[in-house]
């Protein structure tokens, strides 16, 4: 009998609360990086470029820019304040809202392989920048322009997406799969039939920059759109994070546990629709970000969404500041699409996360 004991004792697993003790004690420690990483990258980012500067030189510009003190230079001081603060605020920005989306877009269609621009959205976007550039659409919004095209652009085609999904039966995770993969071809289509079609050469280039993603030309002035639509999003996407999570588990499941499953999923898209339309309108299209990052995100704090969407936003804006800055430096002084460095971090980094034995969709990590 006493043998037996033993073994039992030997084979039982180790007890509950020194595992729920360790991840209580990882989650907060995991923030406390992310957010110390994601706050010195902000400043540090800002010091790379066609000309890179000292740490010291940026601390100075943004010390006399928080306190109001004199200008000393004005060359570092626009360099700095007016070119590459704006611009490292809108990668965060952007970087963050993929992340969500992705997060998102993979709880609502119960896939670990969706990203942001499952939707169309992206495609949509696409046609609308394309028309405005091979076609001169809105030429008297002048600046707003291609931004606005694409934001219509991206919107028409969710809401198309949702139509043709609800018209066939409702948003069933596959419906949305299928609908989304489908009308996101036809307007890739489009796109590169106006492409074709335009009396510019230089036309083709220009979509072509634009749809792998830039953050050039970012200004103060476009930061409070995405700024508004990734804190107003963000904040709903928490707020309903018990709902998101049961949606994780699946529709019935969801349902016994009196979650509105038709009302959640719908919520949810619309939301995302909107979020992706912003952002693809601010950026172009980012590869990867929406991908990966919520797997990696879900590796570091689990799957709860009440701490996987801010560990996922912080992971997102973090990621993409470094990628704005290898785009800036690798062949510089030219710079390159945010989707190329991108894509060649993140499909290594998405087949490593997913190659660990511990990692499981929808489960802790």
């Amino acid at each position: 009998m006493s043998s037996v004991k033993l073994a039992l004792a030997r084979s039982s697993p180790p007890r509950p609360t020194t595992v729920t003790g360790r991840h209580r004690l990882r989650t907060p420690l995991a923030f406390f990086l992310v957010t110390l990483a994601l706050l010195a990258s902000l400043v540090l980012s800002t010091a790379f470029g066609a000309e890179s500067l000292s740490p010291s030189t940026v601390l100075g510009v943004l010390v006399g820019r928080v306190t109001d003190g004199p200008v000393t230079d004005l060359a570092y001081d626009t360099i700095v304040w007016q070119l590459r603060v704006p611009r490292a605020l809108l990668a965060a920005l952007v970087g963050a809202g993929l992340a969500l989306a992705g997060a998102g877009m993979q709880t609502l269609v119960r896939n670990p392989l969706a990203d942001p621009y499952l939707l169309g959205v992206s495609s949509g976007a696409s046609v609308g920048a394309t028309a405005v550039i091979t076609l001169g659409l809105f030429a008297g919004a002048g600046e707003l322009a291609l931004s606005g095209g694409a934001l219509i652009g991206a919107l028409g085609a969710a809401v198309l997406v949702f139509v043709v999904a609800t018209g066939q039966g409702g948003l069933t995770p596959l419906r949305l799969v299928l609908t989304g993969t489908v009308l996101g071809s036809a307007f890739s289509a489009i796109a590169s039939y106006l492409v074709f079609r335009s009396p510019d050469p230089a036309a083709a280039q220009s979509v072509l920059f634009w749809l792998l993603g830039s953050l050039a030309g970012a200004d103060w002035h476009q930061l409070a759109i995405p700024a508004v639509t990734v804190g107003v999003v963000g904040a709903a996407l928490l707020a309903g994070s018990g709902w998101l999570d049961a949606l994780a588990t699946g529709s019935d499941t969801a349902a016994s546990l009196g979650v509105p499953v038709r009302a959640a999923r719908t919520t949810l898209f619309v939301l995302l629709a909107i979020l992706v339309g912003v952002l693809v309108a601010a950026s172009g299209g980012i590869g990867f970000v929406g991908l990966v990052v919520p797997h990696a995100a879900r590796l570091m704090v689990g799957a709860r969404h009440r701490v996987l969407l801010p560990a996922s936003a912080m992971c997102g804006a973090l990621f993409l500041l470094w990628v704005d800055v290898v785009t800036r430096i690798l062949v510089r002084p030219t710079e390159i699409p945010l989707s190329v460095v991108s894509g060649l971090v993140g499909a290594p980094a998405f087949l490593v996360l997913l190659g660990r034995r511990r990692y499981r969709f929808g489960g802790n990590g």
